[in-house]
C-alpha cells in the first residue's frame, strides 16, 4: 500500500469567518479617559438569534461598494479568523472586509486558489476580459487574482458543485 501524501493538495482552513446581522450601535472608538478616534468605528451586530457582536471598523476596512454604513443596516462582517481577538463578551474583532447585504448581490470572500476555487471548494470564478479587478483602495489590479484573497461580487451562479460563477467585481485584498 502506498501511502504517498505527497500527491494530495493542502488542506487549506478558511482564513475568514463571518457574521451577518444588523448594525445596532455605530459609534467612535474611545481608548481610556482620551477622546475618540473618529478614524475607527465600533459596530455594534445584533444577528438573526439575538447574539451581539462588535466590530472594529478601520481605514484598512473594505466596505464592499463603498457604501456608508449606518445603524438599522442589514450587514455581513468578515474577520481574520486567525488573528488574535479579545477574551470579552460581547466578541470584537477588526473587520476586514464589510458589506450590506442588496438583493440579488451575493459576495464571497476568501482564498481561492490557482484553479480560481476557494477554500471550501464551494465557489469556482471564471473570469472573463470584461471582469472588473480592483484593490481594495479602488486601483485597477495587473496581476492574476489567483492564489489570493479576493472579495468577489456576482449575481447568480450555477448549481454545480463547486458553483460556478462569473463575477461582476473582483477585489484584491493585497497583504
Amino acid at each position: 500500500m502506498d501511502f504517498s501524501f505527497a500527491e494530495r493538495t493542502p488542506f487549506r482552513r478558511n482564513r475568514f469567518g463571518f457574521v451577518t446581522g444588523t448594525i445596532v450601535e455605530l459609534v467612535p472608538v474611545r481608548a481610556g479617559d482620551r477622546r475618540a478616534n473618529d478614524c475607527i468605528l465600533l459596530a455594534g451586530v445584533e444577528d438573526r438569534d439575538g447574539n451581539t457582536v462588535n466590530f472594529m471598523i478601520t481605514p484598512s476596512t473594505y466596505v464592499v461598494d463603498f457604501d456608508t454604513l449606518s445603524v438599522g443596516m442589514h450587514c455581513t462582517f468578515w474577520y481574520a479568523a486567525d488573528a488574535p481577538a479579545p477574551l470579552i463578551y460581547p466578541p470584537q474583532y477588526s473587520a476586514v472586509v464589510a458589506a450590506q447585504e442588496k438583493n440579488g448581490r451575493m459576495v464571497s470572500v476568501g482564498y481561492f486558489d490557482s484553479a480560481m476555487v476557494n477554500e471550501d471548494r464551494t465557489l469556482q470564478l471564471n473570469l472573463d476580459g470584461r471582469v472588473d479587478l480592483r484593490t481594495t483602495n479602488n486601483q485597477y489590479f495587473h496581476g492574476s487574482p489567483a492564489n489570493h484573497s479576493l472579495v468577489v461580487t456576482y449575481e447568480n451562479s450555477t448549481r454545480s458543485i463547486p458553483a460556478q460563477t462569473t463575477p461582476s467585481k473582483v477585489v484584491v485584498l493585497c497583504s
